[in-house]
């Protein structure tokens, strides 16, 4: 074709090329106001798709839905929606119990290849575990159920022992395959399930974790399920901890060991609030390790790269996504150890966001290059949130985030106009605006603010019950800018619950922050 008819070779490249401009102008504007009624609209037209039967939405090949329940989770937190809560609910013990989840060693796959989460491709993601922490450890906070709390535990158990680097941060991704073949470290037969175990404990383990003579996957072999917690928890405690042990001598799965800025980033976020609202200040120290590492080698003359490789930064230059998660997990960490170092480097790379992705043309839409990166056929911006959330979306929160941490017109100015463009997505789309509705809701609600002079048990109770997206910073009056001019009152510890920096009555008593914020 390239020798003989290179008239239609070229018209077709001029087309392929002439689409490609077209498509990469931005979303049209949105006429829509991002308020409460829009926000539930949303998720009532999400709520709509669910697949009541086994959980989540779609079917096979079913992805674990991340930023849509994260959303809808603020969502409940603000509208007390029984039937968004009960959809969050649902998808989350549905993954919880199937074979996406790694049953003995925490984490979660790629995606089900069937629609009800049983036979998992086997991949495991940083991004996915890290966007399922946060929503796990969220539910868990909200809900006080047992389910969410330990899968928030084992994740991070997860993350801590199979993906965190020598340097501190973590590895890009497992392998699906082990030796060429997948899935081989993870399934099991009852015949190997009894040589483990013994012939008691290798049937009750059968039965507890759906392991049949017929199996779920190939070969009769059975990826490992939990249809329901059993009811001798100390037996199954030590029946998991035996087959992890002998699982750990099979032949285990290849490490991508990439450390990836935004994939970290969302790790770091996630480790820190987590860490911060269930009371486990070793995940704190873990996201912090973290997150200092990603500054001190991945951040080259004030800009950002893509990734590293055994501590060696590579030379591909950080994209929009890169920015907005790594700001908004400096302001997680901060706020996690009150520790004032954090903001600097978050209004710095901010600073930069705004002038190397932000289109001067369209206030409130971003490029997900940079404006001096590589000339491409067509600069490329998609604020439609995917397995990931979109570039768009990560830094409009963490501007948010910044905004409320210290008093920045522009930051907020530049959100406003973000969540504008942004509106038609969600009235129209909202399904691919998992992360925008996260967002929103936290927009929606002020962004809340409480600033806890003097910590202690004041501050644990605001990290355990303000809502997904509130600002919580605690320490000495004056120490940080939500604490400027917010003394002691009496001398005792003091809670300013604040919208805009303008704040509600202070109080000195755990039982009127938890009204002050209920009724939020």
């Amino acid at each position: 074709t390239w020798n003989n008819r290179r008239d239609d070779v070229a018209k077709a490249a001029e087309a392929v090329v002439t689409e490609l401009q077209r498509s990469s102008g931005g979303l049209p504007a949105g006429t829509k106001t991002i308020d409460a009624a829009l926000l539930d609209a949303a998720a009532t037209a999400i709520a709509a798709d669910e697949d009541r039967t086994h959980g989540g939405f779609g079917g096979a090949p079913k992805f674990p839905p991340s930023n849509l329940l994260e959303g809808l989770v603020r969502n409940y937190e603000r509208s007390g929606s029984a039937e968004v809560l009960g959809l969050v609910e649902r998808a989350a013990a549905a993954m919880a119990r199937g074979g996406i989840y790694d049953q003995l060693g925490g984490g979660f796959a790629r995606y089900s290849v069937d629609a009800g989460w049983v036979v998992p491709h086997f991949e495991k993601m940083l991004y996915d575990n890290a966007l399922l922490l946060r929503v796990y450890a969220h539910l868990a906070r909200v809900t006080n159920a047992a389910l969410p709390r330990r899968v928030t535990e084992e994740t991070v158990a997860f993350l801590l022992r199979d993906l965190r680097t020598e340097q501190g941060c973590f590895a890009s991704a497992l392998d699906a395959d082990t030796d060429g073949v997948e899935g081989l470290t993870y399934v099991w037969t009852p015949e190997q399930l009894v040589d483990t175990l013994g012939p008691d404990d290798g049937a009750w383990a059968a039965r507890l974790f759906a392991v049949t003579a017929v199996g779920t996957f190939e070969e009769g072999a059975s990826v490992l399920q939990l249809p329901a917690d059993p009811e001798d928890v100390d037996r199954y405690a030590r029946v998991r901890a035996r087959l992890f042990e002998a699982r750990q001598a099979r032949p285990q799965p290849g490490r991508d060991d990439k450390v990836v800025t935004a994939w970290n980033g969302f790790a770091v976020t996630a480790l820190a609030e987590a860490g911060a609202t269930l009371g486990r200040p070793d995940w704190v120290d873990a996201a912090a390790t973290c997150a200092r590492v990603l500054l001190d080698t991945h951040l080259v003359e004030g800009r950002l790269r893509r990734a590293s490789l055994g501590g060696v930064v590579g030379e591909p230059a950080g994209v929009l996504e890169d920015y907005g998660a790594l700001i908004t997990a400096l302001l997680a960490v901060y706020q996690a150890t009150g520790e004032l170092g954090w903001l600097a480097p978050a209004r710095a790379l901010a600073d930069t966001a705004l002038e190397q992705f932000a289109d001067p043309e369209r206030p409130g839409s971003w490029f997900d290059t940079a404006h001096d990166a590589e000339t491409l056929v067509a600069r490329p911006r998609d604020p439609v949130d995917g397995a990931t959330p979109s570039g768009a979306a990560l830094i409009t929160e963490a501007l948010l985030t910044l905004a409320a941490a210290v008093e920045e017109g522009r930051y907020a100015d530049a959100v406003d106009n973000s969540l504008g463009a942004v509106s038609l997505l969600l009235d129209r789309a909202p399904r691919s605006a998992g992360h925008w509705l996260t967002v929103a809701e936290a927009a929606v609600r002020g962004p809340i603010q409480v600033a806890v002079a003097g910590g202690g048990e004041l501050l644990d109770a605001a990290r355990a019950v303000a809502p997904g997206g509130a600002i919580v910073v605690g320490g000495v009056p004056d120490s940080s800018p939500l604490l400027a001019d917010r003394p002691l009152v009496d001398g005792a510890p003091t809670a300013y619950e604040c919208r805009g920096f303008v704040c509600d009555r202070p109080g000195t008593a755990v039982p009127d922050l938890l009204e002050v914020l209920a009724a939020s």
